[in-house]
């Protein structure tokens, strides 16, 4: 899968800035820290998934004949 298939066509969009921002001037400290940014928000989209996911599971049941 090529990311140019799953990014936003939004060359202004924040995932598509930072994908493309320059790590080379960026110090070992910064990129620690950029990585547990990027994982703390891995975690939060995941956790707004599994939110997501259960309350259509609980929709479904309640109106389920």
């Amino acid at each position: 899968m090529d990311l140019d298939d799953i990014l936003p066509k939004n060359p202004g969009d924040p995932l598509v800035l930072l994908l493309k921002q320059d790590l080379d001037p960026m110090s070992v400290e910064e990129l620690q820290a950029r990585i547990a940014a990027l994982e703390g928000e891995i975690a939060r989209a995941k956790s707004k998934i599994e939110r997501a996911v259960n309350h259509r599971a609980s929709a479904d049941a309640l109106f389920k004949r």
